[in-house]
């Protein structure tokens, strides 16, 4: 049986979780900082802080020890992608070099870098990223779930099939890491876009205008940064990107139905970590220190003067994007 540890008790982390350990032919376990989860999820079966009314198969375990990595066979990084870097760093020592390291968080790593790219010159382990439309909710539901993932080393897809194999949990692949973990940053500014035209407009006509001119500027950045514009296609793609802008379960499509009506305020902003308002500015500054050209990209740089310009009229950003 293959050891299979996630790092994180969170949403993501518990319904994979759950799921794997469902089909009874791997040992799965959460490693949590939360010992209250610790000690719910081995005595009672349920996650208290994400899933409360959600039994728990029984062959889910948790732990706080962080020793539980050292004979790891697979390793499934569940946390927030800006604290991803620094746990690696702090808790080198425990990871079994041989352990197969799969990236499910979405986000910039450390100095703005992808994930990947920060952890290839930190740890020897085999690397795979898997991103795709997710919410953890359908997930532990057994709704059926499309999964993107991502290696230089197209042999390591055959783990990632074996592993969820007979689940509701079903992949595609690509070579193009650079290209998925970009997608899966830059869906969630584009969600925020789409938040505001629905905030605004009840147009079924105005929203596919939007939806177009958004998936234009997703490619056009993807393939400026080393990104394979064919991954747009994959599920981590246009999947992940209609999942997270169409539906109110998303929290970037839901900050930018609070812009769109006025409710936004940066208290909001400092206590909740909105993976699409830190993007905006990552991107904007990339572009420019690469010299590309940020009115090529008219939605992410009027998105950009939304949160960073303090006498922004939020009333004319739709206007302002179909004008440019």
């Amino acid at each position: 049986m293959r050891k299979i540890v996630f790092i994180g008790s969170g949403a993501i982390a518990t319904a994979m979780g759950d799921v794997l350990a469902e089909k009874g032919e791997d040992i799965v376990e959460l490693l949590s900082i939360e010992n209250e989860v610790v000690e719910m999820v081995n005595n009672s079966h349920v996650n208290p802080l994400y899933f409360p009314k959600c039994r728990l198969d029984e062959n889910l375990t948790a732990t706080a020890d962080k020793a539980v990595l050292e004979d790891a066979d697979v390793v499934f990084i569940a946390i927030p992608s800006n604290a991803v870097v620094n746990y690696i760093i702090e808790n080198q020592r425990f990871i079994n070099p041989t352990s197969l390291i799969i990236n499910l968080a979405k986000g910039f790593g450390d100095n703005d870098d992808i994930i990947p790219d920060c952890l290839n010159t930190m740890i020897p382990n085999p690397l795979m990223t898997l991103k795709g439309p997710s919410f953890a909710r359908e997930i532990i539901n057994r709704q059926d779930t499309g999964l993107t993932a991502a290696s230089k080393e197209e042999e390591l897809y055959q783990i990632i099939r074996d592993i969820f194999s007979g689940t509701n949990v079903r992949t595609d692949f690509t070579t193009d890491v650079t290209g998925v973990e970009y997608a899966s940053i830059l869906k969630n500014i584009y969600a925020i876009i789409i938040g505001m035209v629905d905030a605004n407009f009840d147009s079924a006509n105005l929203r596919s205008i939007v939806i177009t001119k958004a998936l234009n500027e997703m490619r056009m950045l993807l393939t400026a940064f080393g990104g394979d514009e064919h991954t747009m296609y994959k599920y981590c793609g246009f999947g992940d990107f209609s999942l997270t802008s169409l539906n109110d379960m998303s929290r970037n499509r839901t900050l930018g139905l609070l812009i769109g009506k006025g409710f936004f305020n940066p208290e909001i902003s400092n206590k909740v970590v909105l993976e699409g308002r830190i993007a905006v500015d990552v991107f904007h500054n990339k572009l420019e220190n690469n010299d590309i050209c940020v009115c090529d990209y008219p939605l992410m740089d009027e998105l950009y003067h939304v949160f960073n310009d303090s006498n922004y009229p939020t009333s004319n950003f739709v206007k302002n994007i179909l004008k440019r």
